[in-house]
């Protein structure tokens, strides 16, 4: 059995190495993602970040994702992720998810925003883009 599952290991570590250098060509130098200096927090919990995105081309969905830390930096909140368009123009994208009251509070904090494609035949893969971190100010909102 242990012979069985270093296999099947190296098999997916090597199936890895053989898929990443064609998702590093398939990302245009002009491809980025942005995030606003400024987030905000409602009174509901809902949290709200933004940016700007480009991308020149893709061959499936592509989205931006995105989190916020503050205070402990291991803790991030995922927060929504959009569908875009890949057309070589740039956009702007928001996301938005309500959390507890708690979560986020008017201060500092820290967001990264991913500009990721999933494409391939069978199970898709994720294709990284552009990615972006950013310390923000969160405002009431």
């Amino acid at each position: 059995m242990f012979v069985r599952q270093t296999v099947g290991t190296a098999a997916a570590a090597a199936l890895l190495l053989l898929l990443a250098p064609s998702a590093v060509a398939r990302s245009a130098a002009s491809d980025e993602v942005t995030v606003d200096p400024t987030a905000t927090v409602a009174a509901d919990g809902t949290i709200t970040l933004s940016g700007t995105y480009r991308c020149a081309s893709a061959a499936g969905p592509v989205f931006v994702s995105s989190s916020v830390s503050q205070g402990d930096p291991r803790v991030r909140h995922g927060i929504g992720g959009t569908s875009v368009v890949c057309d070589g123009a740039e956009h702007r994208w928001t996301n938005s998810e309500k959390r507890a009251q708690d979560t986020l509070v008017p201060g500092p904090a820290h967001v990264e925003a991913t500009l990721m494609e999933l494409a391939g035949t069978g199970l898709p893969l994720p294709t990284f883009h552009a990615s972006r971190e950013q310390d923000v100010t969160v405002t009431q909102g």
